[in-house]
């Protein structure tokens, strides 16, 4: 009974709980077959999650809250599992306590492939015994792999090896399980679909904030490749915002080596050195910043366009000596 409240609270519109029924038997199955990583990180409480499929929009079967936990929900995927496990750890469940609860409630567990984490690190996978050959999962101290519909069944065991033998952070990691999975054969029918998310260990109030990555490929000849170079665009950005922060606390020397690691995470991107000179000739650095415009506008001249533009948005100093410097780079 506690179960079925929980999913009336969360506004399932069919309670997984509820007696089995002739259109509980006869809801959609959605073959969201792939393989996938959950993981933790003890140190920060930082929860991760990637996937990869040949299925559109595989990102809707990974799920992670800050200080809570994260959810795998895949195989002929039921994607309630996904925000009903969340909430039942937040409300002190475990993940095996909140596994084994959806699992008790769902007629068609044999089809599921579902892994969790809760924030304590305790993990909790399944695989049933209706997936599709080849699937099984490897679970280890603060991570849960699992695969369904390989072409091998050497994956699982590949993604687990890897994760736990490369080095980075927790999105390095998950990088480095996707990859293996692929070596080995990955999904049996191809490839078209992946993503990743990593969340904070603490929730600061600004959900936007708290994803520390989160990029999706919905649809791509090669998600892999294209999600390991967003994955790059992410950290070159951020490593943009340190150096923002940097200007502003006059540390120039290491703005500018935080600007140069954005630089070479997105090389070619002009957005980043443009920003980066917009900064610094707004902390009164004019003769660093000028270089850096010229280089830009070699690039492309709409940037030279737009420099006058940010006087009025207070973003460049209303000073037209200023102003003609910078143009005429």
């Amino acid at each position: 009974m506690k179960l079925k409240s929980l999913c009336v609270a969360i506004g399932l519109m069919v309670c997984m709980s509820a007696p089995v029924t002739a259109s509980s038997e006869m809801r959609p199955l959605h073959p969201v077959t792939t393989y996938s990583i959950v993981c933790f990180d003890s140190t920060t409480g930082q929860f991760g999650a990637a996937v990869q499929s040949h299925w559109f929009k595989v990102a809707d079967v990974i799920w992670a809250e800050p200080a809570v936990g994260v959810v795998a929900t895949q195989s002929l995927a039921d994607f309630r599992y996904g925000p009903l496990g969340l909430e039942m750890m937040r409300n002190g469940k475990t993940a095996g306590q909140a596994l084994a609860g959806v699992l008790a409630s769902d007629p068609n567990n044999a089809v599921r492939q579902v892994a969790m984490i809760d924030r304590y690190g305790n993990v909790a996978s399944h695989t049933g015994d209706k997936c599709i050959a080849e699937a099984g999962h490897r679970s280890g101290r603060i991570y849960s792999v699992q695969a369904n519909l390989m072409r091998n069944n050497t994956v699982w065991d590949a993604m687990a090896e890897a994760f736990e033998s490369a080095e980075g952070d927790l999105a390095d990691k998950m990088m480095a399980a996707l990859e293996a999975a692929e070596a080995q054969g990955g999904d049996i029918r191809g490839k078209q679909s992946a993503a990743m998310i990593v969340v904070a260990g603490e929730p600061t109030g600004l959900p936007w904030a708290d994803r520390i990555v989160d990029i999706r490929v919905d649809d791509a000849p090669e998600p892999l490749v294209e999600l390991k170079r967003l994955l790059n665009i992410t950290r070159a950005y951020d490593k943009m915002n340190e150096g923002d922060e940097l200007i502003a606390w006059e540390k120039f020397d290491e703005a500018s080596a935080a600007y140069e690691e954005a630089s070479r995470l997105a090389p070619g991107n002009p957005e980043i050195l443009f920003w980066y000179a917009v900064t610094l000739a707004s902390a009164g650095e004019t003769e660093r910043s000028l270089p850096i415009f010229k280089q830009v506008f070699e690039m492309d001249e709409s940037w030279r366009e737009l420099v006058p533009r940010l006087v009025a948005s207070e973003l460049l100093p209303d000073d037209q000596t200023l102003i003609g410097r910078i143009v005429d780079q």
